[in-house]
């Protein structure tokens, strides 16, 4: 298994002809915001109790919200609701920050955690209940997504420099 995931890490990394490591904060950025803005779209599903093509829309577009993670500031849509009602469990209303939701996430698929685990993980994080329904809506919206990168082509080897460095003050 671990092999595989390799592999198709290679492939990825070949098909997007990463030039330094800014493009790779870049691209990890990129698929931050995708996975949160799902994960968002999610909850006001679950919210509303329906998609965004029904009759009954209650839906009040988006607004945009810049949030800093631990790669850097990234600008999110967060959906509305036209009575006002809907208050976002992932990103809370007037939460500016979101570190350690992408530790969370990648945890949440790396240990093939049940929904009702995820939803206890989600709990510790945020002292917010979330339904492990919830949780399934969530992780449906995203599986196509990390599917997608998984399935991304690699090349066979990589060249890289490692560097480290201890620094003394002399006098």
């Amino acid at each position: 298994m671990e092999n595989v995931s390799k592999e198709l890490l290679r492939e990825y990394i070949k098909k997007q002809n990463f030039t330094n490591a800014n493009d790779i904060l870049s691209a990890l950025k990129e698929m931050f915001r995708d996975v949160l803005q799902e994960s968002l779209d999610a909850e006001m599903d679950e919210a509303l109790g329906y998609g965004k093509k029904t009759n009954a829309n209650s839906r009040n577009g988006y607004s945009k919200k810049t949030v800093k993670t631990e790669l850097e500031p990234i600008q999110i849509d967060i959906p509305r609701d036209r009575k006002g009602d809907f208050e976002p469990k992932i990103v809370p209303n007037h939460q500016r920050s979101v570190n350690g939701i992408k530790d969370k996430i990648l945890g949440l698929y790396a240990t093939g955690m049940t929904t009702r685990d995820i939803s206890e993980q989600i709990k510790e994080l945020y002292c917010v209940d979330i339904s492990a329904e919830t949780v399934s809506n969530i992780t449906n919206r995203i599986l196509p997504l990390v599917s997608e990168w998984q399935n991304t082509p690699l090349e066979n080897s990589y060249s890289f420099v490692f560097m480290n460095a201890i620094h003394y003050k002399v006098r």
